[in-house]
């Protein structure tokens, strides 16, 4: 039987977001290993079974793709000392790697989603991918315009530039995507999905659907030269 997310899971993802302390997680941190437990188990099942499409999660284990729940608030303005989601990322490398990915995403209140595609690329990676767009965009457009693509993602998010990319026209047919500074697909999870005994072929399925745009992104990032983080 598949590991399935607890509804303690996701309770103390809840309280945790309205008593967002250091007082209150002490207090709660047995909740919280509960929790992160209950996390890590599904993410070793996902790592398994996302072996048969994805190389990548080959030599995987779940507890190396979490995130620290602590942020980092030195820069920051919002004080709060911990998130209030579980998030989990899967890419060749490790998931400080430069290469597209798979991120699932585990919050309350139907705040879960899982994602994929390529985060903040340094530049000489963007300028890279930028290149594979300008080049293949019948390609590119056959994946993220595909309506099997749209029905579950809609459509590639990410930040844009507000104007031309250097070395691009305006008038360029892929200029659309090659604002892009980021280009990533996001698939909701509302907390019935999350809490359901199928979530789990739910989320193989979404990372399966997100293969091929991974793969479109990798490879002129592969033709860097780039090594594995």
């Amino acid at each position: 039987m598949a590991t399935t997310i607890d509804k303690d899971t996701l309770s103390f993802l809840a309280d945790l977001a309205n008593h967002n302390t250091r007082e209150w997680f002490n207090e709660n941190k047995p909740r919280y290993e509960n929790a992160r437990k209950n996390y890590i188990s599904f993410l070793n099942e996902m790592v398994q079974e996302m072996q048969h499409f994805e190389p990548a999660a080959r030599g995987q284990q779940g507890k190396d793709l979490v995130f620290r729940i602590y942020r980092d608030v030195r820069f920051s303005k919002d004080k709060r000392p911990y998130k209030d989601h579980f998030g989990a990322y899967l890419a060749e490398g490790g998931k400080k790697s430069v290469f597209p990915g798979y991120y699932l995403h585990l919050a309350s209140d139907n705040k879960s989603f899982l994602a994929g595609g390529l985060w903040y690329p340094p530049a000489p990676e963007l300028k890279a991918v930028r290149q594979e767009i300008d080049y293949n965009l019948d390609a590119f457009e056959r994946l993220v315009e595909s309506e099997g693509f749209k029905k579950k993602f809609c459509a590639i998010e990410g930040e844009q530039l507000k104007t031309t990319p250097k070395g691009y026209d305006k008038e360029n047919p892929a200029i659309h995507y090659l604002r892009f500074k980021s280009w990533n697909a996001i698939m909701p999870l509302p907390d019935e999905t999350v809490l359901s005994p199928g979530f789990l072929q739910v989320v193989l399925d979404g990372f399966q659907a997100l293969k091929p745009l991974n793969d479109f992104l990798t490879n002129p990032i592969k033709d860097l030269g780039v090594e594995e983080v």
